[in-house]
């Protein structure tokens, strides 16, 4: 067993497409724990989803030993943390377990915004941070520059910063020195009562739940009764180990080591991340401080396309909140859709993440409704109640307000004329500009949430060529002009497609979704109205014709009154077929509301 003093944990972290996974294949290369034929660019990437997106969604952890030049053998255990804004609670996971982190920064990008976020996340838990500056083999590398940005920008200094390329393992083994000589050994006692903080956990069909836990006091070892101090409940550890890709089993895990415990843990609610696990017998005074709560900002509610397969949808949503703790639901029904799951989220990548696994990890076919905030809203009675579904918005006027943001966008300076409109064009107003070189800006605007939900991001990344980067932050709520824009299928309100809307730009909302239905609904025997409304008031409309037989065909010639009885004659069916004819809308027609895309 490796002496606490060899010991390093730390963790990567960047802004999205920094090479982060990179540099994660190159470390486990060098360590040699897996074979050359066994090693696939991503490894820790083990979704199919994040190798098709190119991106992280997972903080993954593993075991790699090194031996130092000082002589020594170290075991290293790292962490490779997602980039994306709406995968954030991951990384502060990440950073709760670790002592240090490696700040990735691209050498022909420069600073971004979520790099200067992440710094300051790990800051606040006052990890010693090491600059790498990645990326040094692209011929548009330009390392002086990135150093000034690192003094400048970040406040580091740009002499600790290690140059390397993930992609070729140039300076990789510096890297490793670096590692081990500027990053703190773990503390605590091994000898002390076992305290051991849950990071992550995740679904096996055939172990049950595997919990991954960085252990911060005494030690936990195969057989022990385990007790989680949220909720009491007791567990037998059937085995325990580290991650070395695999698992590699261990007798025990003791103060300082990241590792994960399978104790046949069967009932999927009893293990929460951010738990402290202690020993049952012999149990810790109190738990380790958790990690901040996760504050969902984008709600919508998901169905399942048969309603017969709700208990299905049920576990399966159990299993993905164990894998991803930052999914928070609770139970909802529509008149149109039946029972299912009022969902909060982090952002819309995380709802199409979300999406994409329930249908491809559980096979659950689903339906979202379109995505909302939360807004507070001043009922009739006078009480103020937090409202992010459009079916408890009360009728009439009502004082409501919404939730705003400070955004943050790095531009290279080219692009600013257009992505100021852009900003105004959403509700934004300026609160700052700096140039933070001769050729990069940091905008910051102030703007509400609901602006951003929809296409706000594809347009700022067509706008300046994928160059620009955005971060936000939530900051306090503030009144607007709030209605409830109904969609009504000849006549009928279709609850799952209400939404909540700011009152200017509603008709223009109202207009879109109706010829988006338009669209999808397939043409009937009668005529179909699809219209927007707010209360009684009609906003929009869009029109299916029908499918008309034609009824003169067997009309050669003859008197023009014979044709047009027999056309008053269909008329009258067509009109008695819409008094009775009800609209099938397809699952596409739900997702084609959501498209964020404009057309």
């Amino acid at each position: 067993m490796t002496e606490m003093k060899f010991k390093r944990n730390f963790c990567i972290v960047a802004h999205i497409d920094h090479g982060k996974s990179t540099l994660a294949d190159r470390l486990i290369q060098k360590a040699k724990i897996i074979d050359d034929r066994q090693m696939m660019n991503q490894i820790l990437d083990n979704m199919d989803i994040e190798r098709e997106r190119g991106i992280t969604i997972k903080s993954q952890a593993v075991t790699i030993p090194y031996r130092a030049k000082d002589g020594n053998d170290y075991e290293l255990n790292f962490v490779d943390t997602p980039g994306h804004v709406d995968f954030s609670y991951e990384v502060s996971r990440a950073i709760a377990s670790c002592e240090g982190a490696l700040l990735l920064i691209d050498a022909s990008q420069g600073v971004e915004s979520q790099t200067v976020s992440n710094l300051y996340m790990a800051m606040e838990h006052d990890l010693t941070i090491v600059p790498v500056i990645n990326k040094i083999d692209l011929p548009s590398a330009d390392i002086p520059s990135v150093k000034k940005q690192i003094d400048h920008d970040l406040g580091l200094d740009s002499a600790d910063a290690v140059p390397v390329s993930a992609k070729t393992g140039a300076g990789v083994d510096e890297l490793f020195e670096a590692i081990v000589t500027k990053f703190p050994a773990p503390t605590g006692n091994p000898d002390g009562k076992a305290q051991a903080l849950i990071f992550d956990c995740h679904y096996d069909e055939y172990r049950g739940v595997v919990i991954h836990i960085r252990v911060k006091e005494g030690r936990i070892k195969k057989g022990d009764t385990i007790r989680f101090m949220s909720n009491g409940a007791d567990y037998k550890v059937d085995q325990i180990g580290i991650f070395r890709i695999q698992y590699e089993e261990r007798q025990f895990l003791e103060a300082g080591d990241v590792g994960y415990i399978i104790a046949g843990v069967k009932t999927v609610s009893d293990v929460r991340v951010g738990d402290t696990v202690t020993l049952a017998g012999d149990p810790a005074a109190s738990p380790l401080p958790g990690f901040k709560d996760v504050k969902p900002v984008v709600f919508s509610s998901i169905y399942p396309l048969d309603s017969n397969d709700y208990e299905e949808l049920r576990d399966s949503m159990e299993k993905l909140k164990l894998n991803d703790a930052s999914l928070v639901y609770e139970k909802d029904n529509s008149l149109a859709l039946g029972n299912g799951f009022r969902c909060g989220f982090l952002g819309l990548l995380h709802l199409e993440i979300i999406q994409e696994r329930l249908e491809r990890d559980y096979d659950q076919a689903v339906i979202f409704t379109a995505p909302s905030v939360q807004y507070r809203v001043k009922m009739p009675n006078g009480e103020e109640k937090i409202i992010d579904n459009p079916t408890e918005f009360p009728e009439g006027r009502v004082e409501a307000s919404e939730p705003y943001i400070d955004a943050s966008i790095i531009t290279p300076a080219e692009y600013i004329g257009s992505i100021m409109n852009l900003c105004t064009e959403k509700r934004g107003v300026q609160k700052n500009m700096s140039y933070l070189d001769e050729k990069r800006v940091e905008l910051v605007y102030e703007m509400p949430l609901s602006e951003v939900l929809f296409d706000f991001y594809d347009k700022l990344k067509s706008y300046s060529r994928g160059y620009a980067s955005f971060d936000y932050e939530l900051t306090d709520y503030q009144p607007t002009e709030l209605v409830k824009v109904d969609i009504l299928l000849n006549g009928k309100p279709v609850d799952a497609l209400a939404q909540l809307a700011y009152k200017p730009s509603a008709a223009a909302r109202a207009k879109k979704v109706c010829e988006r239905l338009k669209d999808e609904i397939s043409r009937q025997q009668f005529k179909i109205a699809i219209q927007g409304a707010i209360g009684s008031q009609i906003i929009a409309r869009e029109t299916v014709n029908p499918v008309r037989k034609d009824v003169l065909a067997k009309c050669y010639g003859g008197d023009v009154t014979r044709k047009r009885k027999l056309l008053e004659k269909q008329k009258e069916g067509k009109k008695r077929m819409k008094m009775i004819g009800n609209v099938e809308l397809p699952q596409s027609a739900f997702l084609a509301v959501l498209k964020e895309k404009e057309e």
